[in-house]
Order: C-alpha cells, then structure tokens, then sequence
C-alpha cells in the first residue's frame, strides 16, 4: 500500500467512497452524495495546509482516502475507506499520516466528531491516542433518527 497526496484525477473514487459512508450511515450526517466534480472543487478550494491524502494498492487502484479539514485553530480529518478494503489496517495508515502533515502544517491538536455506534472507527481513534471530549447530544438527523456524536482530541505536540 502506498498513501499519496490525492490529485484531481482522484476525484471519481474519493466520491464513491465518500457516497459508501454516506450510505453506509457510520460516518457523516451528510445524507446526498457526492459526484467527481464536486469532489474535485472541493478539493481545490483547500489549502496546502488542509491536504487530501489516498491510500492505493500495488495496481494503483485507490481504497481510501483521509483530509485534514479546517476547524478553528486546530484541524479535524476525515477518513474512508471503501467497503471491500475495510479491516485492512488502511485506516490507520491514514490517520498517521494525517497526524504527520498535521504536525509538519504546525497544527497543535487535531480533533474528530464521530458516531459513538461505529465500533471500527471507535477502535482505531483510540488505538491512535484520542481522547474523549463529550458527546453533543442528539447532535443530527439520520434517516429520521436523532443521533450523537461524540468529540474527541490528540494533542500533537
């Protein structure tokens, strides 16, 4: 596995990753997907400070892909990674090199708002040295339902 900065060419896979997790309903209160060119103006209209990373397999074929996003002072991130590629270890890879462009673009706390109900992503924040903050209660509506999200931070210094 190689993780690389994402290119504009990668726009149509990190949209049908990103629709999994809409539809998947673990990982964000978005509820309409995505397409490649919006993906694409996303991700032009971030800074070199908020890059878009992807993981890719030996054929070049991307499995994943993670972002640090801007969010006051310090930086949150998004991950995903493609159905057929979850439980792999590529979450994990991502998040460290998300924490290493974070550290290298002089952020000093990263932080994450998760569902507290996606067990996989629970692990891997912990695993990784995340610490819980709260949990917002009732924070979004997903498909008629009201569901939390809970906070959670890594100091990076």
């Amino acid at each position: 596995m190689q993780i690389r900065i994402a290119t504009p060419d990668d726009a149509p896979e990190i949209a049908r990753i990103y629709n999994q997790g809409i539809e998947d309903r673990l990982a964000t209160l978005e509820t309409t997907l995505r397409d490649a060119d919006e993906r694409a103006a996303w991700m032009s209209a971030k800074g070199p400070r908020h890059p878009v990373i992807v993981a890719v397999n030996e054929d070049g074929s991307l499995f994943g892909w993670g972002s640090l996003n801007q969010f006051n002072h310090v930086c949150d991130f998004s991950i995903y990674i493609a159905r057929e590629a979850r439980g792999k270890g590529i979450g994990s890879a991502l998040l460290v090199e998300l924490e290493t462009l974070a550290r290298t673009n002089g952020f000093h706390k990263i932080v994450l708002a998760a569902f507290p109900f996606n067990a996989a992503g629970m692990k891997l924040y912990e695993k990784q040295g995340f610490r819980t903050v709260g949990i917002y209660k009732e924070q979004g509506m997903l498909d008629g339902k009201w569901v939390d999200t809970i906070i959670m931070e890594k100091l990076l210094g």
